[in-house]
Formats: structure tokens, C-alpha cells, sequence
């Protein structure tokens, strides 16, 4: 089963680098994730890597394979295409099986290999039917089917679930994880949406114009991630601007505007710099009244929203910052629009980084 390795890797197109100088390690029977917003790059890194375009600096390998000169046919992959991409005058069942024919595999494999991974999707009831008979997930199932029948044993999926509607993207992508791990196959997804990365992956590279800023399990890049664009994309964070006024052993007291103090964990910060406090909603803790005490602000309840499972507070503080707080709904009493309240930070779950040099808008810009 192959791992896939890119070595210092770069791709042009005219002036603009679509890949810049990336360095990456896919392991042997990975879930794998590139996750980044649109025109970032990670589509070009994976037709790179299927061989559909070819690197202008670095190096390419599956296995232990350098493969930049092997055509995309003989890289042993399966790609999975937002569009589909079926023959629309073949059925099903012809689409499946295409791969194993055209590999002059016997009719008898081809349809033994046929059987086992249209079953393997739940489609073995729809052979006869063609692609515009078919629903969009069907029609996801069978090029993720078609893929698995012609033999990969790494498969590159493009943005596959992109055109589904939310439950059928929400089912699909945990059927593709699982007949991937099944198999024992190397899977490599690229996608947009943070919460599809974070249920199905092993491992993620964020990608931002062609660079990969980190690449980690889902909880070690939202417990800790490595900058302010990576606390922005990957869930939510509240970002407050201040400077480092003190510094105490393992303690830093953060500054913020009005002058409210918080203190947080030292995070190799010097006295006087520009800092950024990255903050989860969840773990924000929020209560009726003006309690000041210490790692605490006030502040008022601007707006509420029902999402189900969860309520969300909009809180103007009392030096006018804005802050998301998310709690679950079946707690026992919820706050009303206008209340006022306290806001408690506690200092293990703040994110502490150096104010970026281009600002904090700059920072966070997802293009």
C-alpha cells in the first residue's frame, strides 16, 4: 500500500504559483485532507500528484516510487471528480466495470469485481440504471465504486461531495471513510469545508496561496493551532488585540482595549509586543449579572440564536469588543437579548500570538 511523499514541490502558472515549495508526508493507509479556501491550491497539489499536471521544481513519489515523469494511468490511483464524471451512455453496472476491462482483467474478475464494490456502496439493486436516472449521491457512489473497482490503491478525491445536498453529503462522507479503512487504502481529499475535514480525516494540511501553514490530527489544529488563519478556518475562534503589559514566570497579563487585564499562559511573548487572543466560544464561560472579578468582563447580551443543539450569545463588552459565546441549548435557563452579564476567560483555553505585522484583518483573510 503506498504512502505518497512531495519534496519541495512548486508549480507555476505564468506569474502566479499555484503550489510554493511544499513538503509533504502522506502515510500508508491514510485518511488525509487538504483543506484550504477555494483558489488556495489544494486541487492543483492533488492533480500533481494523480499526474495531471507536472511540477515545475520538486519531486513526487508513491511508495518509494518517484513517479514526476509516470503518466496519471500507471500511478496505480483512483480519482473521485466533483462532477461525477460518468459515461452517461453506460449504466452503472458498465461504469463499474470499465476499469477492470480496460485493464484486460476476464470477464469473470471484472464481474466478480463489479458485484463486490457495488455492493460495497449499497448499489448493487441500481446496476441497470444511468447516471440521469440516478440521485446525486448515487451518482457519487458510483465513481467512488468505479474508482475502487479498477484496482487504486490510492485514492484522490476532488471536492467529492460538493454538489450533495447536507444529508446526503453528511452520510456519504463517513461511507467513503469507512470503505477506504476497509480496504486499506490510502485516501487523499481535498475540500473546503472545515467540518467535513474534521470528521473524516486522519491528518489535515491547511493550505493559504499555495502554502501549507500546519498540517495535524482535527484536535491538535483546533486545540492548538500554529497561527491567528488557522484559529480563524478551522471552527470559530474570538480574536481580542492587545499588548503584553507584564509577564510573571509562566503568566502573561494581556492589555486589552479600555484597559481590562487577562492573564494567560506564557507563549514565548515579550513585555511591550502586540498580541492576539484567540479564544473558542465554547470555552467561554458567561453569567448573569456584573460579577468583576478577576479574568472576567461585563458585558451585554446583543443578540441570541437557536441552532439546535447549541445557543449562541453575541456579547458587546465593556470595551466595546464583540464576542461570540456557544452553549448548549438543554441547559436550564437561557439569557435574554439586553441582559447584563459576565464574561469569564480562562487562561489554559486562550490562544496567545504576536500581533501580525500586515494587521488582523490581513491576517484573516481566507482568498
Amino acid at each position: 500500500m503506498p504512502d505518497v511523499r512531495l519534496v519541495n514541490v512548486t508549480k507555476k502558472y505564468g506569474k502566479i504559483v499555484a503550489v510554493d515549495n511544499v513538503s509533504l508526508h502522506i502515510y500508508d493507509k491514510e485518511y488525509f485532507s487538504l483543506l484550504g479556501p477555494s483558489g488556495c491550491g489544494k486541487t492543483t497539489l492533488l492533480r500533481l500528484i494523480a499526474g495531471l499536471v507536472h511540477p515545475d521544481e520538486g519531486e513526487i513519489y508513491i511508495g518509494n516510487k518517484l513517479v514526476n515523469d509516470v503518466p496519471p494511468e500507471d500511478r496505480d490511483i483512483g480519482f473521485v471528480f466533483q462532477t461525477f464524471a460518468l459515461f452517461p451512455h453506460m449504466n452503472a453496472w458498465d461504469n463499474v466495470t470499465y476499469g477492470p476491462r480496460v485493464k484486460g482483467f476476464n470477464v469473470k474478475k471484472a464481474e466478480t469485481i463489479g458485484h463486490e464494490v457495488l455492493e460495497m456502496v449499497k448499489l448493487h439493486q441500481r446496476l441497470d440504471a444511468y447516471p440521469n436516472e440516478l440521485s446525486g449521491g448515487m451518482m457519487q457512489r458510483i465513481a467512488v465504486a468505479r474508482a475502487l473497482a479498477a484496482g487504486a490503491q490510492l485514492l484522490l478525491l476532488d471536492e467529492p461531495l460538493g454538489q450533495l445536498d447536507a444529508k446526503v453529503r453528511n452520510d456519504l462522507r463517513y461511507e467513503i471513510r469507512r470503505m477506504t479503512k476497509d480496504l486499506g487504502l490510502t485516501a487523499i481529499h481535498v475540500t473546503h469545508d472545515q467540518s467535513e475535514s474534521m470528521v473524516i480525516s486522519d491528518r489535515i494540511a491547511v493550505i493559504k496561496r499555495g502554502r501549507i501553514l500546519q498540517v495535524g490530527s482535527p484536535k491538535e489544529l483546533y486545540m492548538a493551532p500554529k497561527s491567528i488563519f488557522i484559529a480563524h478556518f478551522i471552527g470559530e475562534s474570538n480574536f481580542l488585540e492587545g499588548y503584553v503589559s507584564s509577564i510573571n514566570g509562566k503568566q502573561l497579563t494581556i492589555e486589552l482595549r479600555g484597559g481590562t487585564e487577562i492573564k494567560v499562559i506564557q507563549q514565548n511573548m515579550r513585555k511591550g509586543e502586540g498580541a492576539v487572543l484567540a479564544i473558542r466560544p465554547e470555552t467561554l464561560v458567561v453569567e448573569k449579572g456584573r460579577k468583576k472579578k478577576r479574568n472576567s468582563m461585563l458585558g451585554i447580551i446583543q443578540r441570541t440564536t437557536f441552532e439546535g443543539t447549541n445557543i449562541r450569545y453575541e456579547v458587546k463588552l465593556e470595551n466595546q469588543d464583540l464576542v461570540v459565546v456557544v452553549k448548549p441549548s438543554m441547559i436550564e435557563e437561557w439569557l435574554n437579548l439586553g441582559e447584563k452579564v459576565t464574561v469569564n476567560f480562562s487562561p489554559e483555553k486562550i490562544r496567545v500570538f504576536a500581533y501580525p505585522e500586515a494587521g488582523l484583518r490581513e491576517e484573516l483573510t481566507v482568498e
